[in-house]
């Protein structure tokens, strides 16, 4: 029978569904800390529930649903977006302010610019002008008001590197990063941040982070040890051809002299036919 387009009340039988799922999947009202994961497991949920047999048919629901299947018209080839998308504009350090009341970082580069919001039921993701994806946050509900991405903040506050720890970014670093810091000079600390921020855009923050971890074990608190050793373990080094197997038995060669006669010695310090000695 048809119905409207997006009418399914006029259906009674569908209205019904409805009720009963609300009634054997929602009561008592569940409680849950990730709405995705919960999800997930309602949806494994209503999978067994179509393990028993139709009130009327006398079949498994399941068996049911797979002779429905084969009429069933082929779903669209790109997903359907049920994401929200919003205009705003960020303020003086970067974030923005969504639904009057919930603030989300952005990045200092885009301070006091129009940003563009996706939000869906678990997390709000921020794009520049461009489309380009600057940070992600998990949705905040309830008496929650700030989700603070810090990580593109770390080229900002290297340029004031002496607020470091009232900038609130401090206390978000992992407690490794925060030692590395803390054992690294005044005079270095702003170059070191410069360099992390340098390091997570070009190879991602877990392996900055990684070479801190290194180079606290080495002692390596300024920039430049920070740089060759993080090129070190994340470079592509290229492999150097064998030597010649002649050149390795002259470098094994003892070229036998008199003391009292050094030309032997004299030919083999000549270089380009010119004496050096």
């Amino acid at each position: 029978v048809f119905m409207n387009p997006e009418s399914g009340w006029e259906k009674g039988n569908v209205e019904n569904k409805v009720g009963y799922s609300r009634r054997n999947y929602l009561v008592p009202i569940p409680e849950f800390d990730d709405l995705s994961g919960y999800n997930v497991d309602l949806l494994k949920t209503c999978d067994s529930d179509m393990e028993r047999e139709h009130y009327k048919n006398g079949q498994f629901i399941s068996e049911l649903f797979t002779e429905d299947s084969g009429s069933l018209t082929p779903l669209p080839s790109i997903p359907f977006d049920t994401a929200r998308y919003e205009l705003l504009k960020t303020d003086k350090y970067g974030k923005c302010q969504l639904d009057g009341k919930y603030i989300y970082s952005a990045s200092p580069s885009v301070k006091e610019c129009n940003v563009t919001l996706r939000i869906t039921s678990s997390t709000v993701t921020i794009f520049d002008d461009r489309g380009k994806e600057i940070a992600s946050h998990r949705r905040l509900y309830g008496e929650e008001r700030e989700s603070m991405d810090w990580i593109p903040y770390l080229r900002y506050i290297a340029g004031k590197p002496r607020s470091l720890r009232n900038s609130g970014i401090y206390e978000m670093m992992p407690q490794r990063m925060q030692v590395y810091l803390d054992n690294c000079s005044n005079s270095d600390r702003g170059s070191v941040l410069k360099t992390l921020a340098e390091l997570t855009d070009r190879d991602g923050f877990e392996s900055a982070l990684f070479t801190v971890d290194q180079a606290l074990d080495y002692s390596a608190t300024d920039p430049d040890s920070l740089l060759s050793l993080h090129n070190r373990l994340f470079s592509e080094l290229p492999e150097l051809p064998r030597m010649d197997t002649a050149a390795d038995e002259m470098l094994g060669k003892i070229i036998p002299f008199c003391s009292s006669d050094l030309s032997s010695l004299d030919k083999v310090l000549m270089r380009g036919g010119e004496h050096h000695g």
